[in-house]
């Protein structure tokens, strides 16, 4: 199955940023993004791809002893930037980003040790991906348009193991639908 660890903001931080996305897709040009849906909004912490059933045990039992090591904190989603010469449009977090940073890394340290192979390690940048495109696209007025956005600051108290399922039936626009398989609290 295909898992990430991941943090999911609250439904009404989701609903936020529900209203700064849809001032972006007012602006020239917005129709040629694939915009993603409120529903799969997330920070990633470390992607583990395509995971064999047999490693969920070990990978969720490293994963929890991850959350246990590592205390509340509070965040929230702020300003916004692009990755891959505009291919990637993502709005930003604000608050406690050396813990959050410090729960990635533990997150991408258990993925390792429960012996998934997850590339050259990279330094953490947070984002909550809005928006793609499968070409360069000028992203400067959306970029800037979300530098002024600040979310409600809400206290990250847990973690999620997170299940994506991709589109299945072909159909233009269909959004990957996630799951959380597993949560656990921080800290506890």
């Amino acid at each position: 199955m295909r898992l990430f660890a991941a943090v999911l903001p609250p439904a009404d931080v989701v609903d936020e940023l529900g209203l700064a996305v849809a001032r972006l897709k007012g602006l020239a040009g917005a129709d040629r993004l694939r915009w993603t849906e409120p529903p799969g909004w997330h920070f990633t912490l470390a992607f583990y791809g395509e995971v064999d059933e047999a490693i969920v045990p070990d990978l969720t039992e490293r994963l929890a002893r991850a959350a246990h090591r590592s205390e509340p904190f509070p965040l929230a989603v702020a300003g916004g930037g692009h990755f891959g010469h505009g291919r990637t449009l993502w709005a930003g977090a604000e608050g406690d980003l050396r813990t959050l940073r410090l729960l990635a890394d533990r997150a991408e340290a258990a993925g390792r040790r429960a012996g998934l192979d997850l590339g050259q390690h990279r330094r953490y940048t947070p984002h909550l991906t809005v928006a793609r495109s499968r070409e360069a696209f000028a992203v400067r007025p959306y970029v800037e348009t979300l530098a002024g956005f600040v979310g409600r600051t809400w206290t990250v108290a847990d973690m999620a193991l997170v299940r994506s399922r991709p589109p299945t039936s072909g159909v233009p626009g269909e959004q990957p639908r996630y799951e959380a398989v597993r949560r656990w609290p921080l800290g506890h």
